[in-house]
């Protein structure tokens, strides 16, 4: 072993010996190894940069990477760094501003999964996504639903709707064409080999409830715009419109919003040929949404308060614009922006606003912090907002006085 390392050590030698025998200074050399490592070092320090997006980003990553250390180094208690590590992420979104933008830690992010899952009661099943598999496991059923009735059960994968390969699909994006499949027949596909029907053709939704007041004003209350409900509302306004109603009360309190297609539905319903409103994301693509010229016109009040969210702030607003309605009630959320949930690689996720509604005009609620009503009006008995008890009586069906004091002024200044 000894003469093995004696000749490699030789070798050394005679190589070092050589190198410095062909003419080339001290002072070459040692500029030489400082031109290469300056090389080296400016090629490894722009990688780094170009690795996590630009210098800005670079300091900021560094400015994490020192206060770290320096919490770990100083700070008087045991740091967690996972705990920290989460904090900053969290502080990152909240920085934004934006309300409807979080995030969530791996904990909060499953809980979230399975929370959202159950909003599928409209269909009857509760879903989780299954990255393994590239789809969407069934991990709930309901009884007399339109899923058990096509005979969905648990522990199925739904790979597939109408065609739509769900692989790259998130939670949301599956909930949003699942919701734009109600009220209609649609195909589910399981285990990525074969095909069940559901059919919500019956299945109700309850989205409008509607009457005459003895005022003679059309009552039309649009408690979400989920699928069926932009038409279930024109059906309702052209109903009371033929028993004689000349005006409506088009009541948006409390709407959680739903889906651009139904508000689209009945703006077409009630404004004149032109422009709606969009959806734009931040690279400036833009969806649009537009009326015919086939319209109907009568005195409206819309009533909106702090539980109007979304489409429903959109579809207040964009009547306004057009001059076809009074707004009463209180001001509305503010959330007219399209939120949409990104995993990251630890189990983690941001809940982030990715699009933007604009009205016709080209105003983006949000920035704006609201549709504000023409006529502030604020209901002394709240439990009575956004509900029909109290305004209903008698064979008619109809009441004079109700503990509604939104619809109260709103059917007193119709009249």
């Amino acid at each position: 072993m000894g003469k093995i390392v004696n000749r490699i050590l030789r070798r050394i030698g005679r190589f070092i010996h050589g190198f410095f025998s062909i003419g080339i200074s001290l002072r070459a050399v040692v500029v030489l190894l400082v031109l290469v490592g300056g090389g080296m070092y400016y090629w490894t320090y722009n990688s780094m940069i170009k690795k996590v997006g630009g210098k800005e980003d670079f300091d900021e990553a560094m400015r994490y990477i020192e206060i770290k250390d320096l919490l770990d180094k100083k700070f008087i208690d045991p740091v967690d760094r996972v705990s920290m590590g989460q904090s900053a992420a969290a502080a990152m979104v909240s920085g934004l501003g934006d309300n409807w933008s979080y995030f969530m830690t791996p904990d909060e992010y499953r809980t979230y999964q399975l929370s959202k899952s159950n909003e599928y009661s409209d269909i009857g099943m509760s879903l989780v996504k299954d990255e393994n598999l590239g789809g969407f496991q069934v991990i709930a059923i309901y009884p007399s639903s339109p899923a058990a009735w096509a005979g969905v059960t648990q522990g199925m994968l739904i790979t597939a709707v109408d065609g739509q390969k769900l692989t790259s699909f998130s939670t949301d994006q599956v909930r949003t064409l699942i919701r734009s499949k109600l009220n209609s027949k649609f195909q589910l596909e399981i285990n990525n080999q074969y095909t069940v029907e559901v059919d919500c053709t019956n299945f109700n939704i309850d989205a409008v409830v509607a009457r005459m007041e003895k005022t003679g004003a059309a009552y039309v209350q649009v408690k979400n715009f989920e699928a069926g409900s932009g038409k279930a509302a024109v059906d309702a306004i052209e109903y009371y419109m033929a028993q004689g109603s000349d005006s409506c009360v088009l009541d948006l309190r409390n709407n959680s919003g739903g889906l651009a297609d139904e508000v689209a539905t009945l703006l077409d319903y009630l404004l004149p040929e032109g422009r709606l409103f969009s959806e734009v994301s931040k690279d400036g693509h833009a969806e649009t949404y537009d009326s015919d010229g086939m319209w109907i016109q009568f005195p409206m009040v819309v009533l909106i308060n702090g539980g109007t969210f979304r489409e429903a702030e959109l579809c207040a607003a964009v009547l306004r614009e057009y001059q076809r309605a009074v707004l009463m009630g209180e001001s509305s959320s503010g959330s007219t922006r399209s939120q949409e949930t990104i995993p990251l690689a630890d189990g983690s996720a941001i809940r982030l606003s990715t699009r933007s509604y604009l009205t016709a005009n080209g105003t983006d609620i949000s920035k704006v912090g609201g549709v504000v009503p023409d006529m502030i009006v604020f209901n002394s008995d709240e439990s009575a907002t956004g509900t029909t008890e109290g305004t209903t009586g008698g064979e008619a069906g109809t009441a004079s006085i109700s503990a509604d004091d939104q619809l109260m002024a709103a059917l007193k200044y119709l009249s």
